[in-house]
């Protein structure tokens, strides 16, 4: 089964996502599998563009769990599971292209068995940092894990010490490497609740192209999409410029900066979970003139930078109501407030995301109200809202 890996610490979601359509809007039988899911688990795995059925899924899962018991059995995480599961689908559909998004960090990920035709690490941060290190160099080493001999590597790393550790892995296993900020060039970025239009060149074409996918980061994100389709196009000739723009123009990315309208005010919920990803919430705050005026819904796990997502997000917003994220990894609101030292100063706690919005839906405002801090959380309040727990219009 011909795969792409995609890991990062911000944006390999997006990435896969961007890819994987455009492989199928250029005629590719195309296999996603990302995580964590929002709503239902479904959403992990996907053909074409529909999310797999459920009892799919079910006898993927019993498949993998018959052969993890043999002698010597094997224990399974939930995440090693649900990514056999994913491999024994996409055989059953004998796909002709795999994107595949890393779980976490890269040379000890799941994903990490398969003989990728191509690897993109999206971006290097501090996130994971008890597991995969707490400097941007050993962050990078372990997601450079995903690298293959004589295959294409498509890297992208603001920090100076994180391409180098890139570079030097690369060169390590004999990667043939191409530097994301060498190879792409952006202009005339516009965005708003609506997407992402902007300017494209590449080493092969220069394009002018659009996402449904709001902010300038995911302009980034779409480039680095077409820019692997690119790369592995000597493979797979369907995948041209129509498809690339095309395959932009129709993805789906849920949670991120995603709106729902509610009774005609909008709810942007976004999955940021690090200082990164609120950084580029907050940078699309002021891009859209949107700073200052929104409600925030903020949750986070307790090990995540909370300090670091409050400096990004609480100057930018009116007013912020504290919430649990929804699992027992979450910080409570009273140590969201504590963390968030004297920027908690407009901000309450609420015992439950739902009470929250019934809070800001009920005041006298068409402003937006926007949720964010963890993918958890997202996912609970998009199930809300869809489930008819509001009057909603998608």
């Amino acid at each position: 089964m011909p795969s792409v890996l995609v890991g990062g610490t911000n944006g390999k979601g997006s990435t896969a996502a961007m890819l994987a359509s455009i492989a199928d809007m250029a005629g590719l039988r195309t296999g996603l599998y990302t995580s964590p899911h929002l709503v239902e688990v479904t959403e992990r795995i996907r053909i074409g563009r529909r999310d797999v059925e459920r009892g799919e899924v079910d006898a993927a899962l019993s498949d993998a769990f018959s052969a993890a018991d043999e002698a010597p059995a094997v224990p399974l995480t939930y995440f090693e599971a649900l990514t056999a599961a994913a491999f024994v689908l996409f055989a059953r559909w004998k796909l002709d292209l795999a994107v595949l998004e890393v779980g976490l960090g890269g040379r000890l990920d799941a994903t990490n068995v398969v003989p990728a035709r191509l690897s993109v690490v999206t971006s290097i941060g501090l996130d994971h940092t008890a597991d995969l290190g707490t400097t941007v160099e050993a962050i990078a080493r372990e997601k450079a894990g995903i690298l293959r001999g004589r295959r294409p590597c498509l890297v992208s790393a603001e920090a100076p010490e994180a391409l180098a550790s890139l570079a030097e892995a690369s060169d390590a296993v004999g990667a043939f490497w191409h530097d994301a900020s060498e190879e792409i060039s952006l202009s005339r970025i516009e965005t708003d609740l609506s997407g992402t239009r902007f300017g494209l060149a590449t080493p092969v074409r220069m394009y002018a192209a659009q996402t449904p996918l709001p902010g300038a980061h995911q302009a980034w994100n779409a480039a680095l999409a077409v820019r692997a389709a690119e790369l592995l196009a000597p493979e797979f000739p369907k995948l041209t410029a129509s498809a690339c723009t095309s395959g932009l123009r129709a993805a789906a990315w849920p949670g991120r900066l995603e709106r729902v309208e509610v009774s005609g005010r909008a709810v942007v919920l976004d999955g940021c979970h690090n200082a990164d990803g609120a950084a580029a919430v907050g940078r699309f705050l002021d891009e859209t003139g949107l700073s200052g005026r929104v409600e925030l819904v903020f949750g986070a796990m307790a090990d995540k930078d909370v300090e670091a997502m409050a400096r990004e997000l609480l100057p930018r917003v009116r007013g912020a109501h504290f919430v649990p994220a929804g699992t027992d990894r979450a910080a409570s609101p009273e140590e969201l407030l504590r963390r968030a030292g004297p920027l908690a100063g407009r901000a309450r706690p609420c015992g439950t995301a739902a009470e929250a919005l019934r809070l800001l839906l009920g005041a006298a405002s068409s402003e937006p109200i926007i949720v964010a801090g963890s993918l958890y959380l997202v996912g609970e309040v998009r199930g809300l809202l869809l489930s008819g727990e509001f009057e909603t219009t998608p």
